[in-house]
């Protein structure tokens, strides 16, 4: 009965996810849903985690939990947990790891999406960088990425040659640990055409993903286009409930 309990409040709570209910993304904690859904503590605790490994919210440490604005754009969700490491840093060829060849790198206004997205204000600006990812001479990867400038100040075109998220960790001590993903496939561009090496028939695999920094602080939205023949991605999913 009380696993049938939970199943309830989580479906009920994903229609209201859907149905527009939390507009400003807050999400109410385990005493709250405990209380609305007349269930135990642990009933509601329960239903949280699962939303959370479900990559429909996330917890932000020291502010609560939230739905994941990629859940409302795209219910295709893929869940990727490492140590601080992308997804571009996580694929290897044998022992080759990507080489860089930074095609786009500028300061802009956060546009009224991405400070949704990576919670910031009207006022805040990202770093936009763009790089064609490389193994043994065979592009595989184009890249965009926004990172919020007060998460990074001191970023520069030299460190984004190589893992950005390893930077950060020498730079602040900060670990990236989670990214929620979106994979897809679509036709490919002129642009990708151009720089994968692609046929005008030929796919691209697409990941649309954000990372978030150890303590829940969205740390970049990005945007990868992958070559179709490198469109293999293996990941440990971990189904444990606490």
């Amino acid at each position: 009965m009380a696993d049938l309990i939970y199943r309830e409040v989580v479906n009920d709570l994903k229609k209201r996810i859907l149905s527009g209910e939390f507009a400003d993304r807050k999400f109410p904690d385990e005493r709250h849903l405990s209380e609305s859904y007349q269930v135990s503590r642990s009933t509601a605790k329960r239903a949280l985690n699962v939303l959370s490994e479900q990559g429909i919210v996330f917890k932000k440490r020291g502010s609560g939990t939230y739905v994941n604005p990629l859940y409302l754009k795209d219910k295709s969700i893929f869940r990727f947990e490492g140590k601080n490491l992308g997804v571009t840093d996580s694929l290897q060829i044998g022992d080759e790891q990507p080489q860089s060849d930074i095609l786009d790198y500028q300061v802009i206004a956060a546009t009224p999406e991405l400070q949704q997205d990576l919670f910031l204000s009207s006022s805040d600006f990202v770093y936009r960088i763009k790089r064609l990812r490389i193994f043994e001479d065979q592009p595989v990867i184009i890249e965009t990425g926004y990172i919020p400038i007060k998460i990074l100040p001191d970023l520069s075109p030299d460190a984004v040659k190589t893992s950005i998220f390893n930077y950060l960790h020498a730079a602040q001590g900060k670990s990236v640990t989670r990214s929620f993903l979106s994979i897809s496939v679509a036709p490919s561009t002129v642009e990708d055409r151009q720089l994968l090496h692609l046929s005008a028939t030929e796919p691209v695999g697409v990941m649309d993903g954000i990372f978030f920094l150890d303590d829940g602080t969205p740390f970049e939205v990005s945007n990868m286009r992958l070559h179709y023949q490198y469109m293999k991605y293996n990941t440990f999913v971990n189904l444990n409930e606490d």
